[in-house]
């Protein structure tokens, strides 16, 4: 992969900081932003998301990079629950809901990707 690049230049990264920005926007929208709980804990979830990503890229081994990133699916299962539940409650219409799993779906198939090459490259440092 050549020289080690910062979590910023990731893309995965870089998707779920789009994400997080769009999981704020929704959240704040009439009686989601009401909704104390739903609207902490689906924005703890997507920070989550990205915080792992960065954390796990600088551990010293792609191992401990993978488990990181186990997180981060794991916080994109939690995100897209809340917003089932979001759905439910009318907080937002089905096409934002349907555009925004679009997104946690597509951010878990680059995360597993990664976890692939990093665990073809196992024996390597991080990255």
């Amino acid at each position: 992969m050549g020289a080690k690049q910062s979590f910023e230049e990731m893309e995965v990264w870089k998707a779920a900081r789009s994400l997080t920005h769009q999981i704020y926007l929704i959240s704040s929208r009439t009686g989601f932003e009401r909704d104390w709980t739903l609207k902490d804990q689906i924005r703890r979830a997507a920070i989550s998301i990205m915080a792992n990503i960065a954390e796990g890229s600088e551990r010293g081994t792609n191992k401990e990079f993978t488990h990181f990133l186990d997180y981060s699916i794991s916080s994109c299962a939690e995100v897209k629950s809340h917003l089932y539940v979001a759905l439910d409650l009318s907080y937002l219409d089905t096409d934002l809901f349907n555009n925004t799993v679009k997104q946690l779906d597509s951010i878990s198939r680059q995360i597993r990707g990664f976890q692939k090459f990093l665990r073809q490259n196992d024996d390597h440092p991080a990255r």
